[in-house]
């Protein structure tokens, strides 16, 4: 190998004492701004917030809101972050290996847009699927990828440490 060719990105990543740390902060971030976009400034783009809680309770048929936001809360903490890790990312860097970090967060993003408002919202709740495209079915666009963006660079930031603090 010559000084100008780069040894490819490995697909998933390494299982060490930093993925856990890595996981949390990128899905808390990512949590933060979604709920920052969601319940703060989406009421003033379409009259109201986004409640992802109570597609929870739609899909899982029971009425406690508490457990529902928990149900959500828990998801994007802790389940988007891995499936960016060990799916989304590994998709990518196996079929687009050049393709930006901000179009793998936006291409995250819109998968789980279209996870919650097709197949949880439509197929398991049984709502038109997508909403029926209304204003707040756009707001959850901009909301998730927003989340894909912060959890892809959250997740690049933290591997950047990692790789600067083996030098």
């Amino acid at each position: 190998m010559t000084m100008t060719e780069t040894t490819p990105a490995p697909l998933f990543p390494a299982v060490t004492g930093r993925l856990v740390p890595t996981i949390l902060l990128a899905g808390i971030a990512a949590d933060v701004v979604w709920e920052i976009w969601a319940r703060g400034i989406t009421p003033f783009l379409v009259g109201g917030p986004l409640q992802p809680a109570a597609l929870v309770q739609s899909v899982f048929g029971f009425q406690n809101w508490t457990v529902a936001e928990l149900i959500h809360a828990i998801t994007g903490i802790v389940f988007y972050p891995i499936g960016y890790l060990f799916i989304a990312r590994p998709l990518q860097r196996r079929i687009l290996p050049q393709l930006p970090l901000a179009l793998t967060g936006i291409g995250f993003g819109t998968g789980l847009w279209v996870f919650a408002l097709y197949i949880m919202a439509h197929i398991f709740a049984g709502l038109p699927a997508f909403l029926g495209f209304i204003p707040l079915a756009w707001a959850s666009l901009a909301g998730h990828i927003l989340f894909g963006l912060v959890v892809a660079y959250v997740v690049r930031f933290r591997e950047s440490q990692s790789a600067e603090s083996a030098l």
